[in-house]
């Protein structure tokens, strides 16, 4: 009886764990990104593109597009570990503030869907856009503060947001790409690119 709850109890962990990699984009730590949220950006700014010109847009597309709605994703969720550690985050109201702002600064609400769609940004994530700017912001002020100079302001957010990913353990869905851990980035997956390359 017991060797049978036991293989009862592995199947079973076997299977949600496949059912779990199956809807999830990628981790992060304990925090799960599904690919209902990465499709439902991109679904997102494909239809925000049917309204606007593109023509001289420079667009994603295809698998770019996926990897980079993930990597915005996971980056978002990265700048709020960093910032959670050195006891930093944004409010709403800081970001209802800067929304405003850069309202204000494409030439108002009538010009925010262009604006967006040329950045690659869907409407429904564009406080999630302004919460990791406002986060990045915050965190090179508290580096500025510790003595770090300008010059390696980029280097060490790199490296915090490196350390942060190590530490907490990411995966990546291969169909979106593969986590370079040396750069804490979504990249093309090689194995994808060999696999469609057609035999002489």
């Amino acid at each position: 009886m017991k060797k049978i709850l036991a293989i009862v109890a592995v199947a079973t962990t076997l299977l949600l764990t496949g059912c779990s990699q199956v809807g999830s984009a990628a981790t992060l730590g304990s925090t799960k990104i599904s690919q209902a949220t990465v499709q439902s950006s991109i679904d997102a700014i494909l239809a925000a593109r049917q309204g606007v010109d593109t023509s001289q847009m420079q667009i994603e597309t295809g698998e770019v597009l996926n990897r980079g709605q993930l990597r915005f994703h996971l980056l978002t969720a990265l700048l709020r570990e960093v910032g959670k550690e050195i006891k930093l985050s944004v409010s709403k109201a800081e970001i209802d503030t800067r929304r405003q702002s850069i309202i204000d600064q494409v030439g108002g609400e009538e010009a925010l869907p262009n604006a967006l769609v040329g950045a690659g940004i869907a409407l429904k994530d564009f406080d999630q856009y302004i919460e990791a700017i406002s986060l990045s912001d915050k965190i090179t002020q508290a580096l500025t503060a510790a003595g770090v100079s300008e010059a390696d302001m980029g280097a060490q957010i790199s490296k915090l947001v490196v350390a942060k990913a190590k530490e907490l353990g990411v995966t990546v869905n291969p169909r979106y790409g593969k986590w370079d851990p040396t750069i804490a980035d979504i990249v093309a997956s090689d194995a994808a690119g060999t696999a469609v390359t057609p035999t002489e």
